[in-house]
Order: structure tokens, then C-alpha cells, then sequence
């Protein structure tokens, strides 16, 4: 499933217009970008939580020439399921 199909499938639930739709899944994904962005905690009952955590610096390897290089330390977003969507996905 993509964006297309989700909006398609607010726009069978909501009754509501394909652009009014879009808008509410844009938002939506709006909401949760610019939380990580600024730094909370986007926790979604049913669903799950998604936060930016730090990931250190490393060393790494290219893979076409094999040499060593130093990979910076940055913020990436992670994902945590609920237990809802856990044990819904196991049946």
C-alpha cells in the first residue's frame, strides 16, 4: 500500500472529496515529520510511537573501492509498533 492508496481509502471512508482526502494524509504526515523535526515524541494510540533518536559516528566501508570512511553522527528516525498493531499483523 501507498500514499495513493491510503488517500483512496480516506476519500471511501470519509465520504469527502480525492483532494480533501489528500489534504487530511497530508497533514497527517506533516504532523509527524515537523514532531521528529523539533524534536518530540509522536506516539499514535493503536499504531505506534516514532522519535529521532542519535546514531553515533562509525567507521564504514565503500563498498566499490573497499577504502575506510568516517561516517558522521546524525539524528534518524525510529519506529516502535504498539502492541495493537503487533498482535494484529500476527494473525
Amino acid at each position: 500500500m501507498n500514499k495513493a492508496a491510503i488517500v483512496d481509502k480516506v476519500h471511501e471512508v470519509l465520504g469527502t472529496t480525492k483532494a480533501d482526502a489528500e489534504r487530511a494524509v497530508e497533514c497527517v504526515i506533516d504532523a509527524i515529520v515537523n514532531g521528529l523535526t523539533s524534536g518530540d515524541e509522536v506516539s499514535i494510540a493503536g499504531l505506534g510511537t516514532f522519535e529521532a533518536k542519535m546514531r553515533s559516528a562509525r567507521t564504514g566501508r565503500n563498498p566499490r573501492t573497499g577504502e575506510s570512511i568516517q561516517i558522521p553522527a546524525m539524528r534518524v528516525p525510529k519506529f516502535r509498533a504498539a502492541k495493537a498493531l503487533k498482535d494484529a499483523v500476527k494473525k
